[in-house]
């Protein structure tokens, strides 16, 4: 996230100009300042930072989860944006929102709506804006599922049409499950989060009393001495010190790296327009929302993109069939539904973002959602009407009772 952030505040610092340089040489004394904030940068930077923000000299600020922390204060905070948005709980978004000294305009952004966004939308507590075409020049990306357990030789065709990718000057993407090494008992650190989507534990069972995870150590080794001997191969990975990290990312966006072997710390804020394919090993053991977002790594330039999602698990199975649902589309909003049906709502009144604990009684989101729309319409004519409830005194007194209850508090933290 500090990749992204950091990739944001010199966008906005770029489209803004003298505007966003306010105090500075160059800029314009009626602008504003761009200002960062993040928690890997040094003490003095931060306190400097915070001062910006506090009298408010710096309009426009752009962070990690740092803006959270106690001490950051806002001048007037009038509108929150969150990008990532499953990167952020309920409670966090709702701490930013209630650093303000009234509430803000709230936006979150994401490319695969959470399963309790679905909801929200649904119940009408959240109203949406969808993008549904590509930037100008982008060059969109296939999707194929390749099922070696069934068609091994797949792979080797896979490997093929990365070598033919940086034959044709362009550059590729293999994303492993775990770091691999250090962390041979489990996933690695920034391996993929089952909050975010992952397989349901009974859909795990099927596949992890095989073997571990592929590793990005383990599998960039026998790439450089197989199928992509010829490359510049190279790794990727949490473990790796800021520095280290954007090093190598600076040389794989530098044309520098061939092949670059990483975890998912690639997810969000990496933008490199020439990397045109994409291979996410044991597929299987991502999430819809992360293998989505995965593959939006790919195609941002003019050239079309290719995403490969291999996998041993069998076509038929629901594992399988999820897999084939996210090669079929592109529509963040499709794979939002097909999240909701897997991890099902979480529960709007609560802090879960997913799952089947809900403080909803007698009603299921993936089975009544035509009856809760019809619901909706009814409440909205009625409140719509000059006397409101007055007419309907059960009914107000119900509602009376709920805003005093502290679940509802949860309806205003989108």
């Amino acid at each position: 996230t500090e990749v992204l952030a950091a990739q944001h505040a010199r966008s906005l610092a770029a489209i803004l100009g003298p505007l966003g340089r306010a105090g500075e040489v160059d800029g314009d004394a009626s602008g504003t300042r761009v200002q960062l904030l993040t928690g890997s940068q040094k003490a003095a930077v931060r306190r400097q930072a915070r001062a910006a923000v506090a009298d408010g000299s710096a309009g426009i600020v752009v962070g990690t989860h740092a803006l959270l922390q106690e001490g950051v204060e806002f001048a007037d905070l009038g509108l929150v944006v969150v990008d990532e948005q499953h990167r952020f709980g309920v409670e966090q978004r709702d701490a930013l929102r209630a650093k303000g000294n009234r509430p803000p305009h709230v936006l979150v952004m994401t490319a695969t709506p959470i399963p309790r966004t679905v909801a929200m939308t649904v119940y009408g507590d959240l109203e949406t804006s969808t993008l549904r075409q590509l930037p100008a020049g982008r060059g969109g990306v296939s999707s194929s599922v390749v099922p070696v357990g069934e068609k091994p030789a797949w792979l080797d065709r896979a490997w093929a049409r990365v070598r033919e990718e940086v034959a044709a000057g362009r550059q590729a993407y293999v994303v492993c499950p775990r770091i691999g090494d250090l962390d041979e008992g489990g996933k690695g650190d920034d391996g993929p989060d089952g909050a975010d989507g992952a397989p349901m534990p009974e859909e795990k069972a099927g596949t992890s009393d095989k073997r571990p995870p592929l590793a990005v150590l383990d599998v960039a080794e026998g790439l450089r001495a197989g199928p992509l001997s010829a490359l510049r191969v190279e790794v990727l990975h949490g473990r790796m010190t800021p520095e280290d990290k954007e090093a190598r990312m600076r040389a794989f966006a530098a044309a520098e790296v061939d092949v670059l072997v990483a975890t998912t710390v690639v997810e969000v804020g990496v933008d490199v327009p020439n990397a045109t394919v994409m291979v996410v090993m044991d597929a299987d053991r991502f999430g819809v929302s992360q293998l989505h977002q995965l593959r939006g790594r790919v195609a941002r330039g003019k050239h079309a993109g290719l995403c490969l999602l291999v996998s041993e698990a069998p076509s038929s199975s629901a594992t399988g069939q999820r897999l084939a649902a996210v090669a079929s589309t592109t529509d963040g909003f499709a794979l939002a539904r097909l999240d909701l049906e897997t991890r099902r709502e979480g529960d709007v009144l609560g802090a879960a973002q997913s799952g089947r604990r809900s403080g909803v009684r007698l009603l299921s989101l993936v089975d009544d959602e035509a009856l809760i729309a019809e619901a909706r319409a009814e409440a909205t004519a009625l409140v719509e009407q000059g006397r409101g409830l007055a007419d309907h005194p059960e009914l107000a007194a119900a509602v009376a009772a709920m805003s005093l209850d502290e679940r509802a508090d949860y309806l205003e933290k989108a």
